[in-house]
């Protein structure tokens, strides 16, 4: 079974276990840090036309701005675990929280295109300590299952890539700068509110080794897991990273299209995911979603010169995301008795190297047309699915949760999960 970490925050009464919305004020102390953490990463997207403009750089050197940024969070969070067992989910929280609030005002003061990327990659780091022990923090003080944890922090997930770019559009009206220090603003806020409102050191009880989310790579399921999202991440940061161009809106309305991506990603993520993974096997949802995905981007390639139905398809692609990003959350926690912070902490690593790889590459082949971007999201989205198909086997157990067995609730209840 897995080894949670000690209770964060103030125990929830029984009764709350049925609702997901019934939480102790630690996990919305932690949802909104988390959503704002997320904002950083939709944040950009509505200014990159205005950067690329202000700083004299193309298209792909802005993507270097969401390369940095994920390569540093990729790399970082196969330690995670390890630090935070030592000195607790919640100074981790703490302090990567501070270093996105400095990287931030780095951005907002840098002079060129190298400053920005350089922080970005700064950026990833505290991104990479916050949201590898946020999802833990927010297990450990649930009021509900960890099921229920998991659709929150997804939630969390979609209002800040709803808010980011509505945040940056609006604020980027008046400079490109302004969105950083607006973050900054934000994620102070946030750091004030998890001093506050999230007690308890959160170590595990068991300290996790360095090597952990390494050898959690040489479990066959995780493994596939994890490079099924890489696949998946490629795609979802080429929808990131180089939609705001074929757009050609202002940075308000890049803002506004973003954002309803965002609630697609959102409203996908609390409501349409756990039905379906109720009716339906957790890998057939996540196979189906990433054909659905990869069908959306074709679309998107064959209509970039169409704006109305470009902006309709990034929508879509919004609700599919949440879809994907749930099912295979959940999944990877799921394959294995491996204590959640190790299997997140391998599968986040993998997966961010994805996003880190296509961001570049996806928006460089716009120089062979508009529309290759999209069909290189296709391919790779694809890819995933028929790892999923080969392997189905082997990603067995993740269609058969074992959180959803009494006893795996009794032990859960027992343990401060």
């Amino acid at each position: 079974m897995t080894q949670a970490p000690t209770h964060i925050g103030a125990a929830a009464p029984a009764e709350a276990h049925s609702s997901l919305f019934r939480q102790p004020p630690a996990v919305w102390a932690v949802a909104f840090a988390s959503m704002v953490t997320f904002m950083g990463i939709g944040l950009v997207g509505p200014i990159l036309p205005t950067i690329s403009k202000a700083m004299n750089a193309t298209p792909t050197q802005t993507s270097f701005l969401f390369t940095s940024y994920l390569v540093v969070t990729a790399v970082v969070m196969f330690f995670t675990s390890w630090l935070s067992s030592r000195i607790g989910t919640r100074n981790t929280m703490l302090i990567g929280l501070a270093v996105i609030a400095a990287a931030a005002v780095g951005c907002a003061l840098a002079v060129n295109i190298d400053g920005i990327i350089a922080f970005r990659a700064l950026w990833g780091l505290g991104n990479a300590m916050f949201l590898s022990t946020a999802l833990a923090s927010i297990i450990a003080a649930s009021g509900g299952t960890a099921g229920q944890a998991i659709i929150l922090y997804e939630a969390a997930l979609g209002l800040g890539l709803a808010v980011g770019p509505l945040v940056g559009g609006l604020l980027g009206e008046i400079s490109w700068i302004v969105p950083f220090w607006g973050t900054a603003t934000l994620v102070a806020i946030g750091f004030v509110a998890i001093i506050a409102l999230v007690r308890g050191a959160g170590k595990s009880q068991e300290k996790s080794h360095v090597s952990a989310p390494f050898k959690a790579l040489g479990i066959r399921s995780i493994l596939v897991l994890s490079i099924v999202a890489f696949f998946y991440n490629s795609s979802f940061f080429v929808t990131l990273a180089y939609v705001p161009y074929p757009l050609g809106m202002s940075a308000v309305g890049i803002g506004l299209v973003m954002t309803g991506f965002g609630i697609g990603l959102a409203l996908t993520s609390i409501v349409i995911a756990p039905r379906l993974t109720h009716r339906f096997s957790a890998t057939r949802v996540l196979a189906a979603t990433l054909v659905v995905f990869a069908a959306t981007h074709f679309a998107a390639s064959q209509l970039t010169g169409n704006a109305p139905w470009l902006v309709v398809c990034v929508v879509l692609l919004g609700f599919e995301i949440g879809a994907a990003n749930t099912v295979l959350t959940e999944a990877v926690m799921e394959v294995s008795d491996l204590p959640r912070a190790v299997a997140s902490s391998a599968y986040s690593g993998v997966r961010f190297f994805g996003g880190a790889i296509g961001a570049p590459v996806g928006t460089g082949l716009a120089v062979f047309g508009a529309g290759i971007p999209f069909i290189f999201a296709a391919v790779t989205a694809l890819v995933g699915a028929l790892l999923l198909a080969v392997f189905r086997r082997t990603l067995t157990r993740a269609d058969h949760p074992v959180h959803e067995t009494p006893e795996f609730e009794a032990e859960a209840i027992t343990r401060g999960e």
